[in-house]
């Protein structure tokens, strides 16, 4: 499985458009957490848990079907002061489906997600669809700095953390999920996040 676990800039340059890292001055200390894929019924109030303990906000890119099923997990995220994304209402890959399949899948998912952040699923997206995105829908497409790996089922735990204590710097957006598939490894890697960066001083905030 190929990924690139810090974003290289030329990626960032190509897709400038997009949001990948927040700009900060050099005396802040801040990091945006960001989870993929939910609401889940076990992951989603695990990761709620995490975050209430260090008194951090996180922003969650949602699936819109996953808000159907499971709406008392959708309304906590919100209770808590958390943001919320729109992440495709079927999970669907920019590259695989039509424009319009796209576009209609997003509009779906926006029918139980109210929010201006989206996040592709899997980063893929054409030029194309995130333009219209962007000028038709007034979307800010939200990409990411460093990418945890904990969907990736090859690694230990272990190696998620030290992929993101070793990339991630003030204004990093970071990418974990609450998914069943991730779970194994963000219940540890997570905590184990929080602590590293609270103890270094930084704080975690939503995105705007």
């Amino acid at each position: 499985m190929f990924y690139f676990v810090k974003t290289p800039w030329l990626l960032k340059k190509i897709y400038s458009s997009c949001i990948w890292d927040i700009p900060t001055s050099t005396n802040e200390k801040k990091i945006y957490l960001t989870f993929d894929d939910g609401p889940h019924p076990v992951a989603t109030p695990f990761v709620l848990d995490q975050l209430k303990k260090y008194k951090a906000k996180a922003t969650f890119f949602c699936i819109g079907k996953n808000v159907v099923e499971h709406p008392d997990v959708f309304k906590e995220i919100l209770l808590q002061g958390h943001r919320v994304g729109n992440h495709t209402h079927n999970h669907f890959n920019g590259w695989k489906v039509s424009d319009k399949q796209y576009f209609d899948n997003i509009v779906e998912a926006k029918k139980y997600i109210d929010s201006n952040l989206f996040r592709p699923p899997y980063g893929r997206i054409t030029k194309f669809q995130s333009e219209t995105l962007r000028q038709s829908a007034n979307f800010k497409i939200i990409m990411w700095d460093v990418l945890s790996a904990d969907f990736d089922k090859e690694i230990l735990p272990e190696k998620c953390t030290a992929n993101v204590i070793k990339n991630t710097r003030s204004g990093s957006i970071i990418i974990f999920h609450d998914s069943e598939k991730a779970f194994d490894r963000m219940r540890v890697s997570l905590p184990a996040t929080l602590e590293y960066f609270s103890e270094k001083g930084f704080g975690f905030e939503s995105l705007d």
